[in-house]
């Protein structure tokens, strides 16, 4: 049977300020309601399969957890990356894992179908189609990847060169893998576009683990044998699955293209697989690419939030919470959140990795967060500070507690707006109810929680010498922070 395997990290700095290292884009609704992550597991609805595999970076867990919770679907175990390593060792960790669970369960070996969680792809019907005649190939040994039928001689993804026919049924076809292509000039590109031997390399790949993992051992055996380290010292908790950091953390860095496909095709011809897709794909890899999937106007605009526009064409235009107003422009991504504005003409929206870089030589916050935080109980949003003092919006989820904590630097006052809260200040325990508040002293041991129903907001007002995150001592925590 299938097991989905989806990818969930990367920081999407290309989609900066929108996209950021502490929440990119696999987890942001950039196309539709729902986030990219929760696209990527509806799609399979009506493919048989089991529980899907998430891997993730550590501190995207809670997130990951969270969305996938939402959706109320079952997984096989979520995957935390100690460190990134790129697409080849952390399919290797998948594969192992579904070797592992084979034999405990006694089940057939499972077929890997390996997704991206940050792609669009229109038609899922086309996808499903082209999943299960991967299928039959992976099921008889081949390693099958995607490969997505060009419209245009795009120069921002790599191509993949097709061999032989090998399969020819109906509406479905498949082709030998005779190579992989770096990204190409526009020139090369036409060349490409112009031959129909080469499409656009999906990222996206099916195959039996255990075949996977032949190959691995033959083309790269280092990262074979750090995965394989790395998971000799794994430990579950709750819903993660954690690998030995060391051994994981020596594991070269390389992709799957790189260390398995490519040198298995110059082996041996016949081992890869490529099937053709055509089903409104996108890798949103940049903003132009948004608003090429993005609704627009008359006037050719994909507007977001509270915007208004006068005589201006065919710009993308995002508001996360002010009205954004534009006369006579063309051509432009505007893009405004909580703590950032971002101004760029569309031709030039990739260099925003520019500004990503000197944001990152700055050590500017902007480059990781958002002035709204999620955490595994909730989220703030710090919504004013100064010299010496921090407000935040707070709101915590039903059920959900904070850790028990103090803090050296700073005393705190909360404010309820609505909601219920369950404190803990020092010896006392209170139930503070809309407009009812609590001053916490430096030093004071605290909690808090929402034993209720609905959300709890709250109103928090630092104040002291110093006010960063990192003031924190966790006493005792649910989600294993301390």
């Amino acid at each position: 049977m299938i097991l989905p395997v989806i990818m969930a990290g990367g920081n999407g700095t290309r989609l900066w300020p929108l996209s950021r290292g502490n929440y990119p884009k696999q987890f942001l609704s950039l196309h539709g309601e729902q986030t990219m992550l929760q696209q990527t597991l509806s799609r399979l609805e009506g493919i048989e399969h089991q529980p899907c595999m998430l891997i993730c970076n550590e501190e995207h867990r809670f997130i990951a957890a969270e969305q996938i919770r939402q959706l109320n679907v079952a997984h096989s175990g979520i995957f935390l990356e100690p460190v990134g390593r790129n697409t080849a060792p952390a399919i290797a960790l998948a594969a192992f894992k579904a070797l592992e669970q084979q034999q405990n369960s006694g089940v057939d070996e499972a077929i890997l179908l390996v997704l991206a969680a940050d792609h669009v792809i229109e038609d899922i019907g086309a996808f499903q189609t082209a999943v299960k005649h991967a299928q039959e190939h992976a099921a008889n040994g081949k390693l099958v990847t995607f490969g997505i039928v060009a419209d245009k001689p795009e120069t921002g993804y790599g191509y993949i060169k097709r061999g032989d026919i090998v399969a020819s049924q109906q509406d479905q076809i498949a082709f030998s893998l005779d190579s992989f292509v770096e990204k190409p000039d526009l020139t090369t590109a036409q060349q490409y576009l112009s031959s129909g031997d080469y499409y656009w390399n999906s990222g996206m790949f099916m195959f039996k683990a255990s075949v996977y993992l032949h190959a691995l051992k033959q083309c790269s055996p280092e990262i074979y044998a750090a995965c394989q380290l790395a998971m000799l010292g794994q430990a579950n908790d709750s819903d993660f699955i954690r690998v030995d950091t060391a051994a994981f953390t020596a594991c070269p860095d390389d992709s799957i293209d790189y260390a398995v496909m490519e040198p298995m095709c110059q082996q041996d011809n016949d081992c890869a697989v490529v099937v053709p897709l055509v089903a409104g794909w996108n890798d949103i890899g940049g903003f132009s690419a948004l608003w090429d999937i993005s609704n627009k106007d008359q006037d050719g605009n994909a507007c977001k939030g509270d915007v208004m526009t006068v005589d201006s064409h065919n710009s993308l235009i995002l508001s996360d919470d002010k009205l954004i107003a534009t006369i006579g422009v063309n051509d432009l991504v505007i893009v405004s959140t909580k703590d950032t504005v971002l101004v760029a003409h569309k031709d030039k929206a990739q260099e925003v990795k520019t500004i990503v870089n000197e944001l990152k030589a700055l050590q500017r916050s902007e480059v990781t967060s958002h002035r709204e935080v999620y955490r595994p109980w909730g989220k703030y949003d710090s919504i004013d500070n100064g010299e010496r003092f921090q407000a935040k919006r707070i709101t915590v989820k039903p059920g959900a507690k904070l850790s028990v904590q103090m803090h050296h630097h700073r005393a705190e006052h909360w404010i309820v707006v609505s909601g219920t809260a369950k404190v803990t200040n020092g010896d006392n325990t209170l139930l503070l109810t809309e407009n009812q508040s609590t001053y916490i002293p430096i030093g004071t041991i605290h909690a808090l929680e929402n034993p209720g129903v609905i959300e709890l907001e709250l109103i928090e007002v630092q104040s002291g010498s110093y006010l960063g995150e990192d003031d924190i001592v966790r006493f005792e925590d649910k989600y294993g922070r301390v």
